[in-house]
């Protein structure tokens, strides 16, 4: 029989390693300098830092004004609008970007507020219906060929329909009916004014901008 033993245990073992490993990940992460940190964060394609889950900061010019809003990176614009800042006049209707209800300008042009992340429209001009009339004399040209013309009925895609329309307005000095038609194609009426919002906006451009 063979007197000789075996190499002892030297109590390094692969579970040992591998809680060293986590316990150190954990404390880069934790206490690193800022500089570490921001590198062990992480990051997309292009380097970017990846935000979220939690709320992050969020500042938003609507209507003139800069608000800051602790908001969720998935947030939409729309939901910002109305659950955060209680302005509802965009409508959430499909929230899929096909009915115009939620249309707000986003620097000028009409956006689909259910498609656009709050955290996205971060540095851009927003105006919303509510803030349409702080443009102009009292109520808003655009507003005031709606009521004009008849060219609402149950009221819930009005809002929508507006910004849309002035929009438009906005980007050209004269229309006919069929480009009038044709720009406003990204918004529909369930109760069919088509032909009041037609004329509306035809009112509206006969008196420039």
């Amino acid at each position: 029989m063979s007197n000789r033993k075996g190499p002892e245990r030297s109590g390094f073992t692969r579970r040992r390693f591998l809680q060293g490993v986590g316990a150190g990940a954990l404390a880069a992460g934790t206490l690193a300098p800022p500089a570490l940190a921001a590198k062990l964060a992480p990051q997309d394609k292009k380097g970017a830092p990846l935000l979220g889950p939690d709320p992050v900061p969020v500042t938003l010019e609507i209507n003139g004004k800069k608000v800051t809003l602790p908001l969720e990176p998935r947030v939409t614009l729309l939901d910002a609008l109305r659950n955060h800042l209680d302005l509802t006049g965009a409508k959430k209707v499909c929230d899929r970007a096909t009915c115009g209800a939620c249309t707000v300008l986003l620097d000028g042009k009409a956006v689909y507020a259910c498609t656009v992340l709050a955290i996205e429209a971060q540095g851009r001009t927003i105006e919303t219906i509510e803030g349409l009339a702080a443009t102009n004399d009292g109520l808003a040209k655009m507003s005031h060929c709606f009521v004009e013309n008849d060219a609402q009925q149950c009221g819930f895609c009005t809002p929508g329909f507006v910004m849309a329309c002035e929009s438009f307005r906005r980007a050209h000095d004269h229309a006919t009916r069929d480009e009038v038609v044709h720009g406003l194609g990204g918004n529909l009426c369930r109760c069919g004014t088509y032909h009041g919002i037609t004329h509306a906006v035809l009112e509206a451009l006969e008196g420039g901008k």
